[in-house]
């Protein structure tokens, strides 16, 4: 079936990031052509793939606009490069390994117009693509330990029905408003990949947005449909972690959860299993910490909310197992 044709100028750019995924690419495509809300146009930023992800997009989905890179510059760049090109009053972005309900969109954009101008962007229901009775990704959280979880990862969906206010929006499936992306910044293209949508989610915050989640905009995914190597993984995620803490966190609130924070990190570094990836990425946080610094400085003089606030909205759970039961499980394992 080919595409719909819509006769109103779009008010949507999808923009979907592609690396070396095709496989994933007719079902995104297809879900995209079947939405039941058509004002809206593509852009695929394909990061220098090599396996005939171009070539398939400009055979079988015509409709779908193409920036291509000539190598991998990552997430960050290939969205930022694609919300550069967009013009409309929203832009969605998209995971290339998800299937879109046939009103994700359509219910992404009637919420967000329902919403003040404080809403700067809503979040998918994420579901499952191998279990659809289970959530992916009902929105984002962050700890004092500076871990960064999917919102009822792994839990029933049945649970998640209702619209509410969440800490920030994945950048697998969510729609922004432009304005917000203007007065906040796009994504910080030094993160590559990993955590830039938490880190942008954290600025907005700090800047007096909030985010909705909208459990009738339904999508498939796959998670780790489009994986990197782990060791890239495990460096990108090191060094991220600290780049958004020491970027957007005020001092006193520094001071005041350090020992959490540093626990945070001690964890990470040895539940990651790849120690020499995890100090790389520590080293190129030290190295970089003079930019960090310098966009510390920006963000904080716009900030509008009150240190008591946002430490509220950082949760006080690690959300993954104490080292101790780590370590009894292991030691179990032994005798």
């Amino acid at each position: 079936m080919g595409p719909k044709k819509s006769t109103n100028k779009p008010n949507v750019t999808v923009i979907i990031p592609n690396w070396n995924t095709q496989r994933w690419l007719a079902g995104c495509l297809n879900g995209l052509r079947e939405q039941i809300y058509q004002n809206f146009q593509t852009v695929l930023v394909d990061n220098g793939s090599t396996d005939n992800s171009v070539n398939f997009v400009q055979e079988h989905y015509p409709e779908v606009e193409i920036l291509a890179f000539g190598e991998n510059r990552g997430f960050a760049p290939a969205v930022n490069t694609g919300i550069r090109q967009a013009g409309t009053e929203y832009v969605a972005l998209l995971n290339v390994d998800t299937i879109p309900h046939s009103d994700w969109l359509g219910s992404l954009v009637r919420i967000m117009e329902q919403s003040p101008a404080d809403v700067g962007a809503v979040a998918s229901k994420m579901l499952s693509l191998d279990n659809p009775d289970l959530i992916d990704d009902a929105g984002n959280t962050l700890s004092w330990y500076g871990s960064a979880r999917k919102r009822g990862q792994g839990e029933p969906a049945k649970h998640y029905t209702r619209i509410e206010e969440v800490f920030s929006i994945s950048g697998g499936a969510s729609l922004f408003r432009r304005v917000f992306l203007e007065d906040v910044g796009y994504f910080d293209e030094g993160f590559i990949s990993y955590l830039e949508d938490v880190d942008l989610g954290l600025r907005g915050r700090l800047f007096g947005y909030r985010y909705l989640y909208v459990p009738q905009a339904k999508i498939l995914h796959q998670w780790s449909g489009a994986r990197i190597p782990r060791a890239r993984y495990v460096y990108l995620s090191t060094r991220n972690r600290l780049a958004l803490l020491i970027k957007n966190i005020p001092w006193q609130l520094l001071l005041k959860h350090i020992h959490t924070l540093l626990y945070g990190q001690f964890y990470y570094f040895l539940v990651y299993k790849k120690p020499f990836s995890s100090l790389a990425g520590m080293g190129f946080f030290f190295i970089t910490l003079p930019r960090l610094l310098r966009q510390r400085y920006t963000i904080q003089k716009k900030k509008k909310i009150p240190n008591h606030v946002l430490d509220a909205m950082l949760s006080g759970d690690l959300g993954d197992p104490p080292l101790r039961e780590i370590i009894k499980i292991k030691l179990g394992k032994r005798r």
